[in-house]
């Protein structure tokens, strides 16, 4: 079975915002072997449609500092399913997943191969209260932001968590990747 795994930056104040966060060389080179961990990504219609309007061919890559070259390399070609119930079609190396959300992910994660990963918000908190989460990382950043975004606000039960890596890196962040446990 293919594990689903969740990543996401966060500052110390507990902001998902993407802009809250400045993206390095480091951060990114992580990124893409976590990205190189699956064969498939699992994306909501948000995360969808900013990562394609950031690194879809022909997205500025060309402008971007060559750090960042691998990562965009990578999520363009990697598979995507994305959750959608207002998207009328996708593309760009993807499928549209509708109705039951538990069945459809359960049918991916029996699929063979490395691995499935996602990112965001709203969908994220939906696959945590089914339980199909095999693995969260958090990258915890050395910044309060003072706005955005939270993890998780409003998650109808706990979800308890057992701490397996700690990774720092030069910045001062910290991934911290956990499993859930029972």
């Amino acid at each position: 079975m293919r594990p689903l795994r969740y990543s996401i930056n966060v500052t110390l104040d507990g902001c998902c915002h993407h802009e809250a966060i400045s993206p390095d060389e480091e951060l990114h080179r992580h990124a893409t072997d976590n990205l190189n961990r699956a064969d498939a990504l699992l994306f909501g219609r948000v995360i969808y449609q900013m990562m394609e309007t950031a690194f879809r061919p022909p997205a500025e890559v060309e402008a971007m500092p060559a750090w960042m070259h691998p990562f965009a390399r990578t999520i363009d070609a990697a598979r995507k399913h994305v959750v959608s119930s207002t998207l009328p079609s996708v593309d760009w190396n993807a499928e549209l997943i509708r109705g039951d959300l538990a069945e459809a992910v359960r049918q991916l994660k029996q699929q063979p191969g490395r691995g499935i990963f996602t990112g965001g918000l709203k969908l994220p908190m939906a696959l945590a209260e089914l339980g199909l989460i095999d693995e969260y990382e958090f990258i915890v950043h050395p910044k309060l932001a003072g706005y955005g975004p939270t993890l998780f606000a409003g998650l109808p039960k706990p979800v308890d968590l057992k701490l397996v890596n700690r990774l720092e890196f030069k910045s001062g962040a910290v991934a911290l990747r956990y499993v859930p446990e029972g």
